[in-house]
């Protein structure tokens, strides 16, 4: 197991060294690395999930094109969805895991096929017969009433499964919330090793796009920037998980309207020197997901450097991003982070905005919500959720802070991708503690 770890990190490492943009693999390779993730994750970590969780048999069932967002975690990469009905059995039988799949075929080589239609011709009788074989004490379907990504099946299937099982089993089913949470947001010792590569290609790519390879002041639009993005990964092989914005600040009336920063931006928003740009970006790859936000400043004429007041500004940015994290506690709930972290930010005469969400399978992922940008008391349940041990976040927020030269208030919008180990926060690439500066000499 170690050689095979050793083997992909050192296949990732030499990759990044010879490309400027790091490991971007073709797409064999992709699918090689991410059928070696799956199978460590089911092998070496759902087993202490199951157990933890208490559940003993895990069925997950999806339509083809009409997935559950877990199965779709599950799949090899050769399957772009499901195929017909598949269902997927996880049964822990006190010494190992049990993968099954009531399908005609494997599914991949981490579920071996279990429904030999020739013997027995219905698909949910044979799911019947396993259950009935293996006699589990608690039986976890994808159901959940606030978090979205564990609630994957349909009434049909829900209904079709418990017709299967009749009443011997059906009062064994119970939610694979916490089950299906710990899937999604527990990042492997082999996702660690790869994601950092991963972050740092959306990190080169803004830095690319906030440059003069890219912006001419005075001529190039914000959309201009914005669609050079998506063009970007598309060039590289890859895919964003939402569309890019770009958007200004400057020395004007205007404030700042956070709405507009989730809202298409006017074509006509040129571009000038003496502008603080910010970009909010994210890439998928190898199945796990970037979502970043940076600043840069356009320099004008005569300019080496971004004026101190934004520079200052930017420092008080990320003097709340160290308040946020110094705050994370395992077991500690997002809500009660967020009231910490925004108590202690006021009291250093910061105007804080926090609205942090896990990362991983997916950009806005399941796990403990800290803050969202219009419920600063809190959110309800999944704020409640608590912090666990290897989970990773988009750290999230933004400071006001008033600019007497321009005579207005800016936000100071952040949003960088950290690994919490239990004890601590680290950022899987560093985060940004200067302005990205447009037209340097």
């Amino acid at each position: 197991m170690k050689f095979i770890a050793s083997f992909l990190l050192t296949l990732v490492v030499s990759l990044v060294s010879a490309q400027e943009y790091g490991s971007i693999l073709p797409m064999k390779e992709r699918a090689r690395v991410i059928n070696e993730l799956l199978e460590d994750k089911i092998q070496n970590y759902l087993p202490e999930m199951m157990r933890t969780a208490d559940i003993d048999m895990w069925i997950v069932v999806s339509r083809e094109y009409n997935e559950d967002p877990i199965i779709k975690t599950m799949l090899p990469a050769e399957w772009l969805a499901a195929r017909r009905r598949t269902i997927l059995v996880f049964y822990d039988n006190g010494k190992e895991v049990e993968t099954l799949a009531v399908a005609r075929y494997n599914v991949g080589s981490s579920f071996k096929s279990a429904w030999d239609k020739e013997k027995q011709p219905d698909q949910w009788e044979r799911l019947s017969e396993i259950v009935a074989e293996r006699n589990p004490k608690r039986i976890g379907i994808n159901q959940s009433e606030h978090f979205g990504l564990t609630d994957g099946i349909v009434v049909t299937d829900k209904a079709a499964l418990e017709k299967a099982l009749g009443k011997r089993f059906v009062s064994r089913i119970v939610s694979a919330e916490p089950l299906a949470l710990s899937w999604l947001e527990t990042r492997t010792d082999k996702e660690m090793a790869i994601y950092p590569h991963i972050v740092r290609i959306s990190h080169n790519i803004i830095k690319e796009a906030f440059s003069e390879k890219v912006i001419t002041p005075g001529v190039t639009t914000t959309e201009d920037v914005v669609w050079w993005m998506r063009d970007k990964v598309r060039e590289l092989g890859l895919q964003t998980w939402f569309h890019p914005t770009v958007d200004i600040q400057r020395a004007d009336p205007e404030r700042f309207d956070h709405l507009r920063t989730f809202s298409k931006r006017p074509d006509t928003q040129v571009i000038q020197p003496g502008d603080l740009l910010h970009c909010d970006f994210g890439i998928t790859y190898l199945r796990l997901n970037t979502d970043q936000q940076q600043h840069a400043y356009v320099l004008r004429m005569g300019e080496t450097e971004a004026p101190e007041f934004l520079t200052s500004a930017l420092a008080t940015g990320n003097r709340l991003q160290d308040i946020f994290t110094g705050n994370f506690k395992l077991k500690r709930t997002g809500n009660e982070v967020l009231s910490m972290s925004r108590a202690s930010a006021i009291s250093e005469g910061i105007t804080p905005s926090i609205y942090t969400h896990p990362i991983g399978y997916h950009g806005h992922a399941a796990g403990t919500t800290l803050g969202m940008w219009d419920s600063q008391g809190g959110v309800p349940y999944t704020g409640d959720y608590p912090l666990h041990a290897s989970t990773a976040y988009s750290i999230e927020l933004n400071a006001s802070v008033t600019i007497e030269e321009w005579g207005k208030d800016v936000r100071i919008m952040l949003e960088e991708e950290a690994f919490f180990d239990g004890e601590s926060v680290r950022y899987i690439d560093g985060r940004q503690t200067r302005l990205i500066l447009v037209n340097q000499p």
